[in-house]
């Protein structure tokens, strides 16, 4: 189960991606090619790309995400391929060091609250791509149900309520850094069992 993934409280939550461009202006170079609602969505079709092929490429996922590249320029490429690579490589680290690719902490919680929806969309896609619920093998149905669940939060937040939703919020996200390595394991059973502690 995800309860018995444990978290290390001295690993910072936040993205480790070197060099890379933000949030912001990767969400912008989505939105202009109109591939898909937020730079959130596409990572959460990278992570589901890399959960069912820990050997998937960054051309696969871009063609993917953009309608086979759709014009994009090389420099946006290459920014997108460096996303995709980091993402891979905190996905194969041994340490709990992968994080979703959402809007910094200093964003209004409305937009993070949405990007995260749409994080999850982009997941279930990038999963649903491949089989059926009824195929899944151990926890992951069960882990998918919960993250279709989050598809349905409601981003509208009033200031009474903020303080609630902002931990709540940093608790889903917890929940799915943690669901995502399980459902890697789950379905990379060999890769796992090899591994030597």
């Amino acid at each position: 189960m995800i309860a018995s993934i444990a978290l290390d409280p001295g690993i910072k939550t936040q993205l480790k991606f070197q060099n890379a461009m933000s949030y912001s202006d990767l969400n912008s170079i989505i939105l202009q090619k109109d591939a898909a609602d937020s730079a959130a969505e596409v990572h959460g079709i990278a992570v589901a790309m890399l959960c069912l092929n820990k050997a998937a490429e960054a051309s696969d996922w871009i063609n993917e995400a953009f309608s086979e590249g759709s014009g994009l320029p090389q420099d946006d490429k290459l920014e997108m391929i460096h996303l995709f690579e980091q993402t891979k490589e905190l996905m194969d680290s041994d340490e709990f060091v992968f994080d979703l690719f959402l809007p910094d902490e200093d964003e209004m919680l409305p937009l993070r609250c949405a990007a995260l929806m749409q994080w999850c969309q982009g997941f279930l896609f990038g999963m649903g791509r491949v089989q059926t619920s009824s195929e899944w093998p151990g926890d992951v149905d069960e882990v998918l149900k919960d993250i279709i669940e989050f598809t349905k939060l409601d981003a509208e937040i009033d200031e009474e309520h903020a303080e609630e939703a902002e931990n709540d919020l940093i608790e889903i996200q917890e929940y799915l850094r943690a669901a995502v390595m399980l459902i890697r394991s789950e379905l990379n059973p060999a890769r796992e069992n090899s591994t030597v502690y």
